[in-house]
């Protein structure tokens, strides 16, 4: 089914929806809920009553300090929902799968089994475009959970919207690097992204293939080359003239011009790849701020390739002084970035993040509170709070933060532990050993012994007096 615009709906379904935007202006989440269901019956193509149903459902999880134990709750309450969903999917029944799904996530708006009931039930009623918008919305509260951005890719592939099939594998990779089949995805959706952007599916229509695109063996070799994992100085430098000429011929195509600057670096020649990224600005619609940012990874590289030589011929106070001078650069770059586009909260969270690791706690508690507003670096922005109200011996604070930062994540993963440990060395402070170990310590004991000294913590713990009552 195609995605239907406000206004080709049905009239009453549009009554219906502007109720519901009226009643969550007034903050009535239930009842504006039961506005953008009611138009859904009539018509389930209508997104945007279904994006601020998804919406509706957040906020009202987060207003009422949902956490996983709400999800463990909604699930034991919703079983008979669940059967009957998977039941009616089974007998073809998509359309009404669809909407007990929708009444499901009511109850707990974040809740997996509910999501993936819907996101079944949307795919085989042929709505691709309902499962995607509700997986984008759950990955902002999961986003270690591959299985759904894997899922999310597979269906932007079938949907041929490759450019996000690609992030969605390569976040992934960037969560599993040595899984072999996100690897082997996130490299096709490069390569059809790649020939939707240059116009190949064009040719292959009239009857062409592949091979016949490539207009002579130089274009072969490139491709060839660009396969390859590892590659010469005369590989990357074929590449750089091929990337030149990309360039040339679609000088507003920024896609080029970030390919060509990540070859100059590649290549070692940052001074190239700087004036690369700083032409992009004559882009009409450009955004400056993705522009700063690319400079700023160019110019830290740039750093780390000094520093690299200046180690490699022995340069011990060489090394010293570039790496100070790289500290003041990320300092000073990502001050005035900060400064020039204070609506960014993932810059927030990085600029946090530096004022930290400087020891300026108040600096980073400031913006650590701003950041936590975007939900990717909600948990990661709680657990630094916890870690600066902790540096300030500020311990209530500190685990006030760490507890909200773990009732967020349901599965245990490296953020996980890290809290759990930080909570388990707040209690220990406070001579608590005993409670520590059995309240957090043991969590990661059961799953992880090797971490950090979590062990040790553990057999200390036992060999306390009171350890058996």
């Amino acid at each position: 089914m195609a995605e239907l615009t406000e206004d080709n709906v049905p009239k009453r379904a549009r009554e219906l929806f502007e109720k519901g935007m009226i009643a969550m202006e007034r903050n009535n989440l239930p009842y504006a809920m039961d506005m953008f269901m009611a138009a859904l019956i009539i018509e389930p193509r209508f997104m945007k009553a279904r994006k601020f149903l998804r919406t509706a459902g957040v906020r009202q999880f987060n207003d009422s300090h949902g956490n996983s134990v709400t999800h463990l709750f909604s699930t034991l309450g919703g079983i008979t929902g669940l059967i009957k969903g998977f039941a009616a999917l089974k007998s073809g029944k998509s359309l009404l799968a669809l909407q007990i799904a929708e009444q499901l996530l009511r109850t707990d708006s974040l809740n997996l089994l509910f999501i993936r009931l819907l996101c079944r039930a949307a795919e085989t009623a042929g709505m691709p475009e309902v499962a995607i918008q509700t997986l984008t919305v759950a990955r902002e509260f999961y986003p270690q959970r591959s299985d759904l951005l894997i899922w999310m890719g597979n269906l932007y592939t079938a949907a041929n919207q490759m450019e996000a099939a690609r992030e969605c594998f390569e976040s992934v990779v960037d969560l599993h690097p040595n899984d072999a089949q996100a690897m082997k995805a996130y490299k096709d959706a490069m390569a059809r992204d790649s020939m939707l952007k240059g116009g190949w599916t064009e040719v292959g229509k009239e009857g062409g293939s592949f091979r016949t695109v490539i207009k002579d063996m130089k274009e072969a070799v490139t491709l060839e080359q660009e396969s390859k994992s590892v590659r010469g100085a005369q590989s990357v430098e074929l590449l750089i003239q091929d990337g030149i000429e990309n360039v040339k011929r679609q000088p507003d195509n920024i896609n080029f011009r970030r390919a060509l600057a990540n070859l100059y670096v590649e290549a070692n020649r940052f001074d190239d790849a700087i004036r690369a990224i700083e032409e992009s600005r004559r882009i009409p619609g450009i955004d400056d701020s993705q522009i700063d940012q690319a400079l700023a990874a160019i110019r830290t590289k740039y750093f780390d390739s000094e520093i690299a030589q200046l180690r490699e011929n022995g340069d011990t106070a060489g090394v010293a002084s570039k790496q100070a001078e790289k500290v003041a650069f990320l300092y000073k770059n990502i001050q005035s970035r900060v400064e020039r586009y204070p609506n960014d909260l993932p810059l927030r969270f990085e600029y946090a993040v530096l004022l930290h690791e400087h020891d300026q706690v108040n600096e980073a508690i400031q913006q650590f509170q701003i950041a936590q507003r975007y939900p990717r670096n909600r948990i990661r922005s709680l657990f630094y709070l916890g870690l600066c109200f902790h540096k300030k011996q500020q311990l209530d604070m500190a685990r006030e933060q760490l507890e909200k930062a773990l009732a967020e994540l349901p599965e245990m993963n490296d953020l996980k532990k890290d809290i759990l440990y930080e909570l388990g060395t707040i209690l220990e402070s406070m001579g608590n050993v005993k409670e520590a170990a059995d309240r957090y310590y043991k969590e990661i004991y059961q799953v992880d012994i090797g971490y950090k000294d979590v062990a040790a913590k553990i057999e200390a713990a036992y060999k306390q007096p009171h350890a058996s009552s």
